[in-house]
């Protein structure tokens, strides 16, 4: 098989489907940042963690808009569009 230029391949992968190219994105991101297991794990311990907090009205949640119209009187802020 002869190696492609660069533009020879972007042009082919401009042709794909979109299924083959979103596995391709993944493949390429994986191997610049590798999956961390024992992160990816830790992330799921606090993520069950928060989840009980909330579940045992150990915190409270707030909505989104409250967290932003706060932050902007913090800051003078508009985050209105």
């Amino acid at each position: 098989m002869a190696a492609l230029t660069q533009k020879q391949l972007f042009d082919e992968i401009e042709t794909l489907p979109l299924e083959l190219k979103t596995k391709m994105i993944d493949k390429l991101l994986i191997s610049i940042s590798p999956i961390k297991k024992s992160i990816d794990e830790l992330w799921v311990e606090e993520a069950l963690k928060r989840k009980e907090q909330i579940d045992s009205g150990e915190v409270t949640l707030v909505d989104g808009e409250e967290v932003f119209r706060k932050i902007g009187l913090k800051f003078n802020l508009n985050f209105r569009t």
